[in-house]
């Protein structure tokens, strides 16, 4: 049976939804946009400061599942600007450093809040 997880240091969900499941050994997060978990606003600037609150979003949902970044084997990406590409893909390979998920990177029309980018992800739990 599928786990809901949920954490205060990730931004609560805005939707019937949960941040992530856990099911058969792996967690599947929601799409994470660039909220502040305290705030539940987007954070200001560009698709790269963006990218970084994404990121630290989804470090904080893998941990409350038992993993990290480094656990992860495949990312969806949506860009409401492919233009974007470069910028959020310098703060990703930050991020991930020498781990290499699988990855898809998608524009969209538009995203929730208007923001720049929206990850997902999909983490292996234990060995």
């Amino acid at each position: 049976m599928p786990s809901p997880v949920h954490t205060d240091d990730a931004p609560r969900a805005i939707g019937p939804y949960s941040q992530a499941v856990v099911s058969g050994g792996f967690v599947f997060t929601a799409g994470q946009i660039a909220l502040d978990p305290e705030s539940m606003e987007v954070v200001p600037g560009d698709v790269a400061h963006q990218t970084e609150q994404v990121m630290k979003n989804l470090a904080a949902i893998l941990k409350a599942a038992g993993c990290d970044l480094s656990r992860v084997v495949k990312t969806t990406v949506f860009l409401a600007h492919m233009k974007d590409f470069a910028a959020m893909n310098e703060v990703y390979a930050k991020h991930f450093g020498e781990h290499r998920p699988a990855r898809s990177t998608v524009a969209v029309k538009a995203l929730p809040r208007n923001t720049l980018v929206e990850i997902e992800a999909i983490a292996r739990i234990g060995e």
